[in-house]
């Protein structure tokens, strides 16, 4: 097993991936529109009480986890795949990562987007009409809308259609695609499917939640340009910010510089002139105590001290007696 592919994989990209976004093509929109259709047909066929009704009813009387009672303990774990926690903190893991590694935001934006349109359709379509679930049915044969329930459509399984279906509308391969689209499906069906034996949903909330997750899918090639939009703005920001880390506002913890002359600035030393040195007068090289000289010049003295080897005057100690004090010892 060749370890270096691995490590690979957890690298980023050199370059965003080149392949486009799906478009809003002839064949997508046919079947947004055929899927609308049937989406309406379901409502209209609860409203009038029709057969779909009668079906309802006959599969929740049957109580398929009392004839299959071995299945129930794993069913319950496996309807987890359609709840909108669970399953939109592992799939946001997941593009977060893809969205590292290829340099791009959309596969988060996507999925927010997708989030966004689940939440607010399925949970108008939920509290405008108001169906009772099969354990609170008040009346045998009623189609139970307009109550205080919210049921209708299936909100587990509108969701597993959508998180697990945006994967493979994400996918950069046919291949890929094709395989996370099989995936996806299995899930979706599986819990509609489930939410049915458990008895918490009618056939016709299943039907109206696999026809509403795939309507946001199918939509979705029309929020592309948002998405880029959005996209560009806010890598924008984020680069601007990283190129220009001086310029960023500075906070109460900042420490600012003092003022010169302000209380808590440091003060200047003064200038001082430089000593006179022996290169600056050549001649009084020895005695850092000479004066310059005078212009005028000066009468000799006879009885000036001698000097000192060094040039300068001796100690008042060691200078000669005066000539004209009496020579001998005193008495």
């Amino acid at each position: 097993m060749r370890t270096d592919r691995i490590f690979a994989r957890l690298e980023q990209e050199p370059a965003r991936p080149l392949t486009p976004p799906p478009g809003m093509s002839g064949t997508r929109k046919a079947l947004f529109f055929t899927t609308l259709g049937f989406y309406a047909a379901v409502v209209a066929a609860v409203l009038t009480t029709s057969r779909l009704v009668r079906l309802d009813w006959r599969v929740m009387l049957f109580r398929p986890y009392k004839q299959w009672p071995e299945l129930h303990a794993f069913l319950d774990y496996f309807v987890v795949l359609g709840q909108r926690g669970p399953t939109a903190v592992l799939v946001a893991a997941w593009l977060g990562w893809r969205s590292w590694r290829q340099r791009t935001l959309r596969p988060l934006l996507a999925l927010g987007i997708s989030l966004l349109l689940l939440n607010v359709t399925v949970g108008a379509a939920k509290l405008g009409m108001g169906r009772e679930g099969p354990h609170y049915a008040n009346r045998v044969g009623a189609n139970e809308m307009f109550l205080t329930g919210d049921i209708f459509p299936s909100g587990h399984t509108a969701n597993a259609v959508v998180t697990w279906g945006i994967l493979a509308y994400l996918a950069t391969t046919p291949r890929a695609r094709r395989q996370l689209s099989v995936v996806a499906a299995v899930f979706a069906l599986g819990v509609g499917a489930t939410t049915v034996y458990i008895g918490t949903h009618w056939v016709s909330d299943v039907l109206l939640g696999w026809a509403s997750g795939l309507l946001i899918l199918l939509a979705l090639p029309w929020f592309e340009p948002l998405l880029a939009r959005v996209e560009a703005y806010l890598l924008g920001h984020w680069y601007r910010f990283r190129s220009a880390p001086a310029a960023r506002p500075r906070s109460a913890g900042d420490r600012v510089p003092p003022v010169a002359g302000s209380p808590g600035a440091p003060k200047a030393r003064p200038v001082t002139a430089p000593l006179p040195t022996a290169a600056s007068h050549p001649g009084r090289a020895g005695d850092p105590r000479h004066h310059p000289p005078h212009t005028g010049r000066h009468p000799a003295r006879a009885d000036r001290s001698p000097t000192a080897p060094g040039g300068g005057r001796r100690p008042y100690g060691e200078r000669t007696v005066s000539r004209t004090a009496p020579l001998g010892p005193r008495k």
